[in-house]
Formats: structure tokens, sequence, C-alpha cells
């Protein structure tokens, strides 16, 4: 870590807070914008179910679709960022997902739907380990886990904003499909990247360099993490992804539907999704300040939290305004996934930092059945008991997480 900063390269350490403000803002846009753009295919499911006469099972498969192009997205241009540079790879990320959200304008069927979604899945799959790779890198270990609250709290502001607008939406009598005009926005946007975000090809991170690389040089990264010595501990980082995004998509995927067939009008529905993407916006930033003081693995107590107001939210009988407080607190707890991203760039070499964080997708591999599984069952047992799937699932990831290794001291 105390190694010369080599000719011609710049230290993280000696970036201004300023600078590297500027280019965590910068990423929070983008970050906005991938957030809006994935959600599109929960809270806006049953509309695009209508619009397009699909079955149930049709509908829910958009998730699988989507989670197939993110998890060849994440393989493949996480790899290509740690080899040409996480800021180049962002400028392509940034313009493919919007030029994938505006082409939803043009879907009309589920063949043309398939291919839309497989798309936009493919760029918005790799934002994710980017932004690690580059925060990472440009702030300290002592701080990266409220970063991480910072940026899955602008994941969920973008969440709920899509909620909200879209009751909006809704009220005024609009056309819902204006919400995908939001794609022109980060195809605008890519290129400032360039001037925002230091070049981190030659950029000491703040953890120092590792064999003097600031980037990969093997010709399959990825391979690196299925080295003996940290084999398992990447396949249960797989597994515990799987189970969380299952559990996601097993009660949030299925929620504005669930809502809807219990009577709950389309603009409540907004106000409902939008109040608990509000509490994980929240709940993001606190679980990054409790992984910093007491350590990465402290923050699985979310889950199971989580599992406890999923059936209370399904079972008990709520208000609208009372389903919004339960969802907050939900959206609150499951937030606690914030820090995987850091945590998992610290448990591998610095020039792998996106290609570890890739992990988080490669979860969806998993998570991409729930949909296909989940939706023949609602079919015969109804939704609620479906969803309940959720908190199983949640409890079990939380286990996994327990078992893994701790990179921060509880201070």
């Amino acid at each position: 870590m105390n190694e010369p900063t080599p000719a011609g390269w710049i230290n993280a350490r000696d970036l201004s807070l300023a600078r590297r403000g500027t280019a965590l803002g910068f990423l929070l846009l983008g970050y906005f914008f991938y957030a809006w753009s994935w959600n599109t295919t929960d809270v806006l499911r049953p509309y695009i179910k209508a619009s397009l006469g699909l079955t149930l099972t049709q509908s829910g498969s958009v998730y699988t679709l989507q989670s197939i192009g993110a998890v060849v997205g994440a393989v493949i241009m996480s790899q290509v960022a740690d080899k040409i540079g996480r800021r180049n790879a962002l400028v392509i990320s940034m313009f493919g997902y919007g030029a994938g959200l505006l082409a939803a304008l043009a879907v009309h069927d589920y063949a043309g739907l398939v291919l839309q979604r497989i798309g936009l899945g493919f760029f918005m799959g790799s934002m994710f380990p980017i932004a690690v790779g580059i925060y990472s890198g440009l702030f300290a270990r002592e701080v990266r886990g409220r970063v991480a609250g910072v940026v899955l709290g602008t994941y969920n502001l973008g969440v709920s904003a899509l909620g909200f607008v879209s009751a909006a939406v809704f009220r005024a009598g609009m056309d819902w499909q204006v919400m995908f005009y939001a794609g022109a926005v980060p195809i605008t946007l890519a290129l400032f990247a360039l001037l925002a975000i230091p070049d981190d090809r030659r950029l000491v991170p703040m953890d120092g360099l590792t064999g003097g690389q600031a980037v990969a040089t093997s010709k399959l990264p990825v391979a690196e993490l299925f080295k003996p010595a940290v084999r398992r501990q990447t396949l249960l980082l797989a597994l515990m992804s799987g189970l969380n995004f299952f559990a996601y998509q097993a009660f949030t995927g299925w929620a504005s539907t669930f809502l809807r067939e219990r009577g709950v009008p389309d603009g409540a529905i907004g106000d409902v999704l939008g109040w608990q993407f509000v509490g994980s916006a929240l709940g993001a930033l606190c679980w990054g300040w409790f992984s910093d003081r007491f350590g990465r693995r402290a923050a699985a107590l979310g889950f199971a939290i989580s599992a406890v107001l999923i059936p209370t939210y399904l079972f008990a009988p709520l208000s609208a305004g009372q389903l919004q407080a339960v969802g907050f607190l939900y959206g609150a707890a499951i937030s606690c996934s914030a820090i995987w991203g850091p945590w998992m760039s610290e448990l591998y070499p610095p020039h792998l930092r996106a290609t570890a964080a890739s992990i988080f997708n490669w979860g969806r591999l998993i998570s991409m059945t729930a949909p296909l599984i989940t939706a023949p069952l609602a079919e015969h047992l109804g939704l609620a008991p479906v969803m309940s799937l959720g908190a199983a699932a949640f409890i079990v990831a939380g286990l996994v997480w327990r078992t893994l290794p701790e990179t921060v001291l509880r201070r």
C-alpha cells in the first residue's frame, strides 16, 4: 500500500474529496437510471402483460429473460472492464441500457419482448460490477460500506421514483409507456463519464496495487476466481446471491400483481411500492454504516428481519397505509445486501474488482427460475403462499453469509 506511485499514474489518495465526489456523483446518475430501467419489469409487469395479451407465466418470464442477459453481461462486461478500464466500460454500459429501454417502445408482441429484455439485461448486468470497480478504487475500506449504501440508496430512489411516477401517470390518464423515454438520459450522459471519472487504468487504488497491476492482464480474469484457494468462497458467494435474488423475485417481483388482485387501486399500488424503495434507500445508508463499524457479515441480520415481515405483508389484514409501512420496513431490511459489492471486491485482488463484484449477478442464474417456478404454482395455490417462499430463501441466504470470510474488523 505504501509503494511509490508509478510515473504517469495517479494515486487515489492524492485526489481531492471534491474530485472523488464528482466521480461518485456521476456514477450515481448512471445508477439511478439503471435502477429505473431494470425495475420496469416488475413495476410495469401487469401493464406489459395486459398490453401484449400475455399469460401469467409469460409475464413472469420477462424477469427471466432480463436475467439471462444480465448474467451474460455481468460475466463478459466485468472482465472487459477489468481489462480496458472500468470508466471506459461504463460508457458502453450506459449507452447500451439506455438504448435497450427505448427499444421497449417498439415492442408489439412476445417475441419482440424476448429480444428487448435480453438485450437490455446484458448492459444492465454490467452496471453493478463496473460501479463497484470504480468506487472501490476511489474510497478507503473504512468508508466503503457507506459509499455502497449511498449507491444502493440511489438505486432504490430510482425504483421509488418509478413507482411514484407510475402512480402519477395513471392518475393523469397518460400512456404508461411514456416511462420508457427515460432511456434517452443515460445515452446523453454516457460520454461525460470520460470527464467526470478518473482513468482507472493508471490509478493506484486506495488499497494499493497487487503486483503493480491496476487492470487484469490474464486472458480470462474470471478463471482467477476459481483458483483452489478461493473456489469454495466463490461458489458460496454465488449461491448466497442467488438465494437473495430468488427471494426478492418471489416476493417483490409479484408485489404489484398481488396488490392489484387484492383490489388496491392502480394509483395506490405505485405509492405502496414507492415507499418500499424509499425504505430501501434509507436502509442502505444504515447498513453501510453498520457494516463499516461491525463487519460485513453482521449485516446478515437484515435477512432475518425480512423473513418476519414477508408473511405479515401477505397474510395480515392491512390497509393501504399499513401496507406502505410494512413495505417500507421490508425495503429497509433487504437493503443489507448493499455492502456486498465492496465486500466481494475486498475478498479478491484489486485488479479483479469488477470481475469479483460480478458474482453478485451470477446469482441471477438461480433467481431467473423464480418466475418460472412461482407463476405455475401461483395459478394453483394463489400468489400469497407462493410469495412466502421469499422468507425461506432469505433465511438460508443469511446462514450462508455468516459462513464466509470477514474483511472489516469490528470497531
